[in-house]
């Protein structure tokens, strides 16, 4: 009994590290590939592949596939999710620091806070809420104001743009994933989900006409090696581990993903990427932080997305 309790404490850790770190580093692996693969095309290669093995694995296990219904569904959210949000996001880390673009991606609580205050009337702005919000748009402010004297160059106007569109459609999507029908089976959804929108962002990729500028015999193998990250640690096992705990800890202890993640991306992107550490990025990613925080555990309603893979790469 003992030796299978402390054998569980190990898995538990082992997951949590997964999702804290191996997510938070796909976004320097993510800026590694796009130096040298066209955006759309480095993203369609990485779920293409994962989606397939994924969908593979659950078939295999003997999972219903989605139905007509269900496909639909999962078109529409894989739009959403991944030639908006993935697909720009990919392209903006061709301009914006790994690090800020991960805290940039942080802010979709924010945007599913505005959704359900605004559109669907489901939280009530109360002053903690308001606050949560206003601090997250000063974070986003801090990072983007030119007018604003806090040391070191604003971020990319356009790629902050793009970053902030594909929050919005995670943010949507997020919301429509739980009045959508979609595959009782999370693995089986997610890998239909990935599969699909890998599909998509090959034929946005070839309708960008980023084939003609890829070369695979002059992509160096780093490049390679981060795909083949980004492939297996961020998205299969990742994935793998963040169905395991939701399982067996409370999806609050599990959604503190959403706060490690950036730090751990900006503290990569300074050791390993040479990424400025200034007073603007420390101020953003505290205000987008503490908004994030605030937001998360304020929900009272069981928030355990329907939707993916990865919460955030």
């Amino acid at each position: 009994m003992e030796v299978e309790a402390h054998r569980t404490a190990w898995k538990t850790l082992t997951a949590f590290a997964i999702i804290y770190l191996v997510w938070g580093s796909t976004f320097l692996a993510i800026r590694i590939g796009v130096h040298e693969v066209p955006p759309f095309l480095f993203a369609a290669m990485r779920f293409v592949v994962a989606g397939l093995a994924l969908y593979a694995w659950t078939s295999a296990k003997g999972e219903r596939s989605p139905n007509s219904r269900e496909w639909l569904s999962i078109l529409l959210i894989a739009f959403l999710i991944f030639v908006l949000d993935y697909g720009l996001l990919f392209w903006a880390e061709q301009r914006v620091p790994s690090g800020v673009a991960a805290v940039m991606m942080a802010t979709i609580p924010v945007f599913i806070a505005l959704f359900e205050i605004l559109l669907l009337k489901t939280q009530k702005l109360t002053l903690r809420l308001a606050f949560a919000l206003l601090v997250g748009i000063a974070g986003v402010v801090a990072l983007t104001s030119r007018s604003l004297d806090l040391g070191g160059a604003p971020i990319d106007r356009t790629g902050a743009i793009a970053l902030s569109i594909g929050a919005v459609a995670w943010s949507i999507a997020s919301v429509l994933s739980r009045k959508l029908p979609l595959p009782p089976s999370k693995v089986m959804s997610s890998g239909a989900q990935m599969l699909t929108g890998g599909l998509m962002l090959t034929l946005a990729s070839a309708t960008l006409g980023e084939f003609h500028s890829f070369h695979p015999a002059a992509v160096s193998t780093h490049v390679w090696l981060a795909l083949a990250y980004l492939i297996v640690a961020g998205s299969i096992i990742g994935y793998t581990a963040y169905v395991w705990l939701l399982h067996h800890e409370s999806p609050t202890k599990v959604g503190t993903y959403a706060y490690v993640n950036p730090v751990v991306a900006v503290i990569l992107g300074y050791l390993l990427a040479g990424e400025t550490l200034d007073l603007r990025t420390l101020i953003g990613t505290l205000c987008v932080l503490i908004s994030v925080v605030v937001i998360t555990t304020t929900r009272v309603k069981k928030q355990v997305p329907g939707l993916t893979i990865e919460e955030k790469v």
